[in-house]
């Protein structure tokens, strides 16, 4: 089963664009309804979608480093700053990501973005 992304509200929509060009499977948070949630429920909701989160947002990754200091258990979140990848580096590290990794190997890990 390949990877399945979940797209955070912060994330371009360039990148969401390219990924499905490439033939990755993407939800962004605006097209499941659930751009209010607060990062902890995002969290909750990517995992129950069996979905990695994506997300440039500061506050995202830190919601997943608490959980995993408390052992709760999430999806997995790749975590890109705006500032240190272009949006092409960003599509092509998350294809990559997609299509060699199982879920399993991202749950409840953070990955950094660009893998280079």
């Amino acid at each position: 089963m390949s990877l399945r992304l979940y797209m955070d509200v912060h994330v371009r929509k360039p990148v969401t664009t390219g990924l499905r060009l490439r033939g990755v499977e993407v939800l962004t948070a605006q097209e499941d309804g659930a751009e209010r949630l607060d990062d902890p429920e995002l969290l909750d909701r990517a995992l129950a979608l069996g979905r990695v989160l994506f997300t440039q947002d500061d506050d995202l990754l830190a919601e997943a480093a608490a959980r995993q200091r408390k052992g709760l258990a999430f999806a997995g979140v790749v975590y890109a700053h705006q500032q240190h990848i272009t949006v092409g580096q960003t599509i092509e590290d998350l294809e990559l990501l997609a299509k060699v990794c199982e879920p399993k190997e991202l749950a409840n890990r953070v990955v950094f973005l660009p893998l280079r």
